[in-house]
Parts: structure tokens; C-alpha cells; sequence
């Protein structure tokens, strides 16, 4: 009986929180190790494990050829405002829950935009109460909303927001530093976050030896991708449909339509008809029109909480935030940060490269997607598996939460299989970002829990 009794007490013991093993770890085979996500996590599977940041909801509008597709003639507050709406009407969410509302944005002037964006906040349904605020990280400014709102709750300053982005390339145009200052020679570096984008790309295909096939071939293999997404319905779980208007160039005539389907797809596109184009930033350069991230218009929206929260509230789950990093690397190359920002942000969730099921790498540039992913050894079959941002576009401040939807849907989908992913993206003048996901309902299965040689406590018959 005394022997039963203490395999029970065992037992019991590998059910509490990790904290009930502190102080009998020389007795117990399965130590807190056993609730980590790899060997030096950072979280940790507690009964604390109610206060995960977790997203219940992750929409995105299409995303559109700017000056040319379905949002042409759509105002940025038009944009912003249904995918705002949507992550509350569809979660039957109070909006006056919200604490703060953060959106990445990159083009527009700083203040004209964050009145956008207020006023957005109310044609969504928002009352004065709940504020909002505008970031701009350049291209990982949608992620870096989401990042700025999963921080700000595990703080406590609130306890429900949402991280969003938009932006029209249409309204929106990149443009240069108006006025240079003449120190910047004296700093090679400063200098150097003058490059154009497509200069930079150059650089990395020089420096790095990615050549012209590998861009072309990228590019086919998003495009093909996205095609078969979007072809099987794949992306309806994601995308908001806009009811706007187009305005017919010649005759001026507003026409009502609804958007819903990515326009930059090319199902067709192949090698031999991307080798026929001409380089688009350096005469004996390798960067194409075609192998470059489309402009674009376009908006996404993330909902935020506490673990504990979504359950009572009775939410589905979709991910949890586990980590995110921002990191610096050389202006010149800066196509490279994803490279360096992955492994940051996977390291800070306490896991190796190799627990990474599924990637969203933002694909600015086919020579710096490719050089991240050979740089990194990531398999192919992991990584922009419903295409990227050469398909379907990239508009800047948007790209970040748009990937977030992507990517929990498509983990969604794969269930089991699927627990952990990673958007990253590279960031002009130098720098990349990175955020780390775990599937919504993975929870504590002990999948990666530790075989332990001796163990003196366990039943004779299992030995």
C-alpha cells in the first residue's frame, strides 16, 4: 500500500505547476523541463499559463496592385475600418473592452495618418473612449503593432487590444529624405540608409552570391503557391470582403464593388518569361520588376488578450505571442535581417530553429528571401507555403498583421502537425524583425518532453 501511495504522490506531483518541483527535483525523473518549449525556455506551462498573450482573431483585406487594382480609389480609413470591425463583430467582443488600438503605417506623415486612423476606429463602431495610436517600423510596422499590444497587456496596462496595419501605396508613394544632411558623408553607414530598396537588394545578391536564377525561380514558386491558395479557398478564412468603388479612368463613371480576391497573383508566371525582364535598379543587375515585393494597398487587423480572458469570454484561440526581437544589421544589406532576427526571437521563446513548423517571411526581395533562407538552412516546404509578398504584395505598414492572419490560419489548418511559427521581415535602413507563434489549441500535449535514464520511483512493470 505505501508503494502505491508514493506513485501516487509522484503522479500528482507531474500535474502541479513547474514551481512544485523546486524542491524535490532530485526525486522526480520529469522535472519542470517537461512543460518548456526546448531546453532554455522562457515561458513556462504554469497554472499561470492564463496570462499567455493570445490572438482570437486575425483578418486582413485582399491586398490590391496599387494605382492600378480593386483599392485604387479607396481611402486608407476605408481600408482600416472593416478589418477593425470585423475582429469585434465576429468575436461578438463589447469594443468598449478595448484598451488600445495600434496600427502600423509607413508612407503617410505621421499625423495625418493617426487621424486616419481615428476616424476609422469610428466608422468601425468604437466609442471615443477606446484611443488608438500609429507606429512605423517601416516594414515590420503591422507586426511590430501586434508586438507593441501583446507587451502592453502582459504589463498590465490593459487588458484586451489590437495590433493593425494599412497603408495605400496608391495615395502613399516611397520617397526619399527631402532634405539630406551633409554629415552623412562623414558616416558610411548613415549614407547608406539613403539607398534605394532595389540597391540594397543588389547588394545582397552581390555580397552573397544569390543569383539570378535563384531570384527567378523564388518568384515562380510564390506566385504558383499563392495561386493554389487562393484557387482552393484557402484565404477566405482570412480575408475581409471591402464594399468600395472604382472609378473607370476614361469616362470617371463610379462603379460600387466588393473586394475580396488578391489582385497581384500571376498563376502563370514562369521562368523563361521572368528571364526576358530587364533589371530594375542597376544596369548589370540581377533585382527584376518581377523579383521584387509588388506595391500595394491594403490593411490587417489582430485581437489580443489574456489566456484567461478569451476563456472566460468562451473565444476560440487562434495563437499565443511568444516572442518577438527586433534587431540592427548593416544599411547596405539590410535585406539580411531576417537572417538575424529569427534566430533572436526563436532563441527569446526558448526553441531551436528546428521546432519551427511553418515560416512567414516577408519577401521584399527574392535575393534577400533566399539568401535568409539558405543562411538560416530552412526547408523549403516550411517556409511562404501560400506564397509571398512577390505574389501578393506588400504594403509596408499592412504586411506584418496581414502574415499574422496567414500564417494561424494556415497553422489552424494543419492541426496537430503545426505548433510553432515565425513571421519575420527585413526593415529599410538596416534592421529586421521577427515574432515567434504557437498554435492556439496546442496545449501541453508533453511533445517535447524529455526521456530521463533513471528513475527510481517509477512501477517495476514499466521499467
Amino acid at each position: 500500500m505505501e508503494k502505491a501511495i508514493n506513485r501516487q504522490r509522484v503522479l500528482l506531483d507531474h500535474l502541479r505547476p513547474s514551481s512544485s518541483f523546486s524542491h524535490q527535483t532530485h526525486e522526480s525523473s520529469l522535472s519542470a523541463s517537461v512543460c518548456l518549449a526546448g531546453d532554455s525556455a522562457a515561458y513556462h506551462r504554469t497554472a499561470a499559463f492564463g496570462d499567455d498573450i493570445v490572438i482570437v482573431a486575425a483578418y486582413r483585406t485582399a491586398i490590391c496592385k496599387s494605382k492600378r487594382g480593386g483599392f485604387k480609389d479607396t481611402l486608407p480609413d476605408d481600408l482600416l475600418a472593416p478589418v477593425l470591425k470585423a475582429v469585434i463583430e465576429k468575436t461578438n467582443l463589447n469594443p468598449n473592452e478595448v484598451g488600445d488600438i495600434v496600427v502600423g503605417t509607413v508612407l503617410a506623415p505621421g499625423s495625418e495618418r493617426a487621424i486616419e486612423c481615428r476616424m476609422a476606429a469610428f466608422y468601425a463602431g468604437f466609442p471615443e473612449t477606446v484611443p488608438i495610436r500609429t507606429v512605423n517600423r517601416q516594414c515590420s510596422s503591422g507586426l511590430q503593432a501586434v508586438a507593441d499590444v501583446a507587451a502592453f497587456i502582459k504589463a498590465g496596462y490593459y487588458d484586451i487590444g489590437i495590433g493593425a496595419g494599412v497603408e495605400s501605396m496608391t495615395i502613399n508613394q516611397i520617397r526619399g529624405v527631402p532634405v539630406v544632411n551633409p554629415r552623412v558623408d562623414a558616416f558610411a553607414q548613415a549614407r547608406d540608409c539613403l539607398l534605394p530598396m532595389g540597391i540594397t537588394s543588389e547588394n545582397v545578391a552581390q555580397r552573397y552570391g544569390v543569383t539570378r536564377q535563384e531570384q527567378d525561380q523564388a518568384a515562380v514558386v510564390s506566385h504558383k503557391r499563392a495561386a493554389a491558395a487562393n484557387a482552393s479557398g484557402k484565404f477566405k478564412d482570412e480575408i475581409i470582403p471591402v464594399s468600395t468603388k472604382i472609378l473607370e479612368p476614361k469616362t470617371g463613371v463610379e462603379k460600387q464593388v466588393v473586394i475580396s480576391v488578391d489582385d497581384g497573383i500571376r498563376p502563370d508566371a514562369n521562368m523563361t518569361d521572368l528571364a526576358k525582364l530587364k533589371p530594375a535598379f542597376r544596369k548589370d543587375g540581377s533585382t527584376t520588376a518581377g523579383t521584387s515585393s509588388q506595391v500595394s494597398d491594403g490593411a490587417g487587423a489582430v485581437l489580443l488578450m489574456k489566456r484567461s480572458h478569451a476563456m472566460q469570454k468562451g473565444l476560440p484561440i487562434l495563437g499565443v505571442f511568444r516572442s518577438f526581437a527586433a534587431v540592427g544589421v548593416d544599411p547596405a544589406v539590410m535585406g539580411i535581417g531576417p537572417a538575424v532576427a529569427i534566430p533572436a526571437a526563436v532563441k527569446s521563446a526558448g526553441l531551436e530553429l528546428d521546432d519551427i513548423d511553418l515560416f512567414e517571411i516577408n519577401e521584399a526581395f527574392a535575393s534577400q528571401f533566399v539568401y535568409s533562407c539558405k543562411k538560416l538552412e530552412l526547408d523549403p516546404e516550411k517556409v511562404n507555403v501560400n506564397g509571398g509578398a512577390m505574389a501578393l504584395g506588400h504594403p509596408l505598414g499592412a504586411t506584418g498583421a496581414r502574415c499574422v492572419a496567414t500564417l494561424l490560419h494556415e497553422m489552424k489548418r494543419r492541426g496537430k502537425d503545426c505548433r510553432y511559427g515565425v513571421i519575420s521581415m527585413c526593415i529599410g535602413s538596416g534592421m529586421g524583425a521577427a515574432a515567434v507563434f504557437e498554435r492556439g489549441d496546442c496545449v501541453d500535449d508533453l511533445c517535447n518532453a524529455r526521456t530521463v535514464r533513471d528513475n527510481n520511483l517509477l512501477s517495476k512493470d514499466v521499467r
